[in-house]
């Protein structure tokens, strides 16, 4: 086969006018067994088009080939010519040699389409067809992992792994520990993934390993595992945020704190980063610092609202109210989408004698809090401060239901219905 050899290293030289007319002469003028060996070489190469000439070349001779008709459809499947590449792999008897490797290719395809019934039928009859192949038990793994089936994909994986540990390249302990991670099931995912680290340190893995201890309580072994990861790769930006985490589960501040710097130097548009930075800003004491991470996490995400209610109640400790009213009329949201932007707005206007405005707040938020009995105080001692006192006694009375032996609430009640 010096003539496919030829065009290949012409392909590989950069050649590429000289091994198209080669190329040509083959499709023209070939054997059959070059044009096919042609073809397999082309499509490993990436030069689908040629190599999809060549095979259909090939077909009109051996319509039936089922060797033909497979190559051909990964051909179009890797075209992305999937209702073709169905068709094509269609005609492919169920006697042929190829039939198997025909079912596997269509159920991909089916996946591919979201027919997942059509496709786990593929694969069921590829398995009553070639019962020891791992590849096909491999496959239903994939199917009911993407479908969220997890027992059955356990089961399939697991039979795999009686046999390997490796199949198309893919760590299937890995496989299997991210399954599991996923699916909340983290004590035995530490399992898989120690195993799949034991066969080879890979980066992604090593993180699963990491983050799903953090999430089994494990916080000293992520710790452990996020720093090996950074010390493998520090562009890994997702380490960051889960270390600063699990440092701070551990009452390590000024670690989480350093942790969350330090990934920001390598992703510094992530608002969770600055976000978490402020948190712990916070804890820490360093009220500056704290302002600032929030702010910034506000300039990424202007609704991010979980940022903007810690820096309210920043803000707010620091009595610091006209400034909660500028930040909360800085907002992309309503206050009504985020009921408690209303509570602090009714709280800040309070604050600063701006009575009637802060009533019609608090009237509004009522509707959302009417169970909520910090609010409920904060709303009904308002009331009293305003002289709103039948409104301020129903109040209470809802507290007194929320918490019925609560003293201060019954002293409370007594007082304004004597009042009344």
């Amino acid at each position: 086969m010096d003539r496919i050899n030829k065009i290949i290293n012409m392909l590989e030289n950069g050649q590429h006018n000289a091994a198209i007319n080669e190329y040509n002469d083959v499709l023209r003028s070939g054997r059959p067994d070059e044009k096919f060996m042609l073809g397999e070489e082309l499509f490993h190469y990436g030069f689908l088009d040629e190599a999809k000439a060549l095979i259909e070349n090939l077909l009109e001779t051996y319509p039936e080939e089922g060797e033909l008709l497979v190559l051909l459809g990964e051909i179009l499947l890797e075209l992305g010519e999937e209702e073709e590449a169905i068709l094509v792999l269609e005609r492919i008897s169920e006697h042929d040699a190829f039939f198997g490797q025909s079912l596997l290719l269509l159920a991909d395809l089916y996946q591919l389409q979201g027919l997942y019934e059509v496709s786990e039928g593929k694969l069921l009859k590829a398995k009553d067809l070639l019962p020891n192949e791992i590849i096909i038990d491999f496959a239903l793994g994939e199917l009911y992992s993407e479908q969220g089936e997890i027992v059955k994909a356990v089961n399939a994986y697991k039979s795999v792994l009686q046999e390997v540990d490796v199949v198309a390249g893919v760590n299937v302990n890995s496989r299997m520990a991210d399954l599991l991670s996923t699916s909340g099931v983290f004590e035995d995912a530490l399992v898989y993934y120690e195993k799949a680290l034991n066969e080879e340190l890979e980066i992604n893995t090593l993180f699963g390993y990491a983050f799903t201890a953090l999430q089994a309580g494990y916080n000293r072994t992520a710790i452990e595992k996020f720093n090996e990861l950074k010390e493998l790769d520090p562009e890994y930006h997702s380490l960051y945020l889960p270390l600063g985490l699990a440092y701070e589960r551990e009452e390590e501040l000024e670690n989480s704190f350093n942790a969350v710097k330090e990934g920001i130097k390598h992703d510094e548009f992530n608002k969770d980063l600055f976000f978490h930075g402020g948190k712990i800003a916070m804890k820490l004491g360093l009220s500056e610092e704290a302002e600032q991470f929030l702010r910034e996490s506000l300039v990424l995400d202007p609704g991010f609202i979980e940022a903007a209610l810690t820096l309210n109640k920043l803000l707010f400790h620091q009595e610091r109210y006209e400034d909660v009213l500028e930040l909360i009329s800085s907002l992309n949201l309503l206050e009504e989408q985020e009921p408690q932007l209303l509570w602090d707005s009714a709280f800040a206007l309070d604050k600063l004698e701006r009575y009637s405005e802060a009533l019609d707040k608090y009237e509004i938020a009522y509707t959302f809090f009417k169970n909520n009995e910090d609010f409920l105080q904060d709303y009904g001692y308002f009331l009293i401060e305003e002289g709103k006192t039948a409104h301020a006694a129903e109040i209470f009375k809802q507290l007194l239901l929320l918490d019925p032996t609560n003293s201060e609430f019954l002293d409370v009640l007594n007082r304004l219905t004597e009042d009344n």
